[in-house]
């Protein structure tokens, strides 16, 4: 590891990527990363992938020491996440899809706003959404509308895969996320509303919550996270983000988050 401070620790969940590995997006990861003034680290959790990421991940890393990789037991992206949280050094912790759908260059456009006193700065995609179907934009509008009746009524994109916090706020509020305590792990890959907990979380323990308009395009290349037609596949992760958003809010009432 670089011997000067580590200001940025970038964790990036890992399930199954090995399409989106080969097509270059570490690569792409660190000649941004080595543009920045200041010390970084990249902290790979592989979430137990059962195709070629994990060997992939490994000869990308091996001469390179300020990438580290953590393999973990499968879980589901929170528990990826929270594991490289745990093992982070900097004093901005940034979450990031290996897809790159947002590209790891729009942490330019997040940085700034630590500077403005925020102590959560996540990217939004907005309502249009390059490279999605009809279906799926049109999904993203009526979430939107159920889950701010619901919570979190200021901020408009929950599910965007580029988030940052300082370290220590995702140090406490991790722990308290009711995501972690199921006992029972997804099969294969889930989309899940996870995020909506843990903004609702950083928002209750007092943290200020910036929202940043990031770029966004789908360049998921993975063909092994979908089972079946796509279009089954979508109405299942929206019934069970939903159900999630539901959750969240039934603990709210139940006072579980006192």
């Amino acid at each position: 590891m670089r011997a000067e401070p580590i200001q940025l620790s970038v964790i990036i969940p890992c399930w199954n990527e090995q399409n989106n590995l080969e097509a270059g997006v570490l690569l792409e990861v660190e000649q941004y990363l080595h543009s920045l003034p200041f010390g970084w680290e990249v902290i790979i959790v592989d979430d137990g992938s059962s195709d070629g990421s994990l060997a992939l991940i490994a000869a990308f890393i091996q001469s390179r020491d300020h990438f580290c990789l953590v393999p973990a037991v499968h879980g589901g992206k929170p528990r990826a996440i929270w594991a490289g949280v745990q093992q982070a050094q900097g004093e901005i912790v940034l979450f990031t899809d290996m897809d790159q759908s947002t590209p790891i260059k729009e942490f330019d456009r997040l940085l700034p706003w630590y500077q403005a006193g925020f102590q959560v700065v996540i990217g939004s995609r907005g309502l249009r959404r390059s490279g999605t179907s009809l279906l799926r934009q049109l999904g993203s509008v009526l979430f939107l509308s159920l889950r701010q009746l619901i919570l979190l009524p200021n901020i408009q994109d929950t599910q965007c895969g580029f988030k940052s916090c300082q370290r220590e706020a995702a140090l406490q509020v991790f722990p308290k996320l009711q995501a972690l305590q199921q006992d029972e792990p997804p099969a294969g890959w889930k989309v899940t509303a996870y995020d909506v907990e843990l903004l609702y979380l950083m928002e209750q323990a007092g943290f200020q919550v910036k929202e940043v308009q990031v770029e966004w395009r789908n360049r998921d290349h993975s063909e092994t996270k979908h089972n079946g037609e796509a279009r089954s596949s979508y109405l299942q992760e929206s019934v069970e983000m939903a159900r999630e958003v539901l959750r969240v809010k039934l603990n709210q009432l139940r006072g579980v988050y006192k």
